[in-house]
């Protein structure tokens, strides 16, 4: 007999099966906690959003750990600059972004058609 395992990522917050391709784990800390929540991409626009006036307003703290260079770290960055592009492109199209956060997947396929 074959079986068949489904595995569903629920958003926390409202329990909505994220299906979209747009949601997915948010990990952020506060008062020395971390912390991990699944968010459908509707949700995570909202807590960007929420979060969005402190975060512009604080100061940011490197790790003590040593930063290892490496090719991933310069994919990451390139990766920063296509997504800083595409932010940029949505804006000035009419598309509504945060200014960190994920960027729909409506707006990533807008952006590469776009680019064609």
């Amino acid at each position: 007999m074959a079986q068949k395992v489904i595995v569903e990522i629920v958003d926390d917050l409202d329990g909505s099966v994220i299906s979209d391709g747009t949601g997915g784990t948010v990990a952020f800390s506060i008062e020395g906690k971390s912390y991990e929540i699944d968010l459908s991409g509707e949700n995570t626009e909202k807590l960007y959003s929420a979060l969005e006036p402190y975060i512009e307003k604080a100061r940011t703290i490197s790790s003590s750990a040593p930063k290892r260079r490496n090719s991933a770290s310069n994919s990451n960055s390139a990766s920063r600059d296509r997504l800083q592009e595409m932010r940029e492109w949505a804006q000035s199209n009419g598309h509504k972004v945060a200014t960190r956060g994920r960027i729909s997947r409506e707006v990533q396929e807008a952006f590469e058609r776009a680019r064609s």
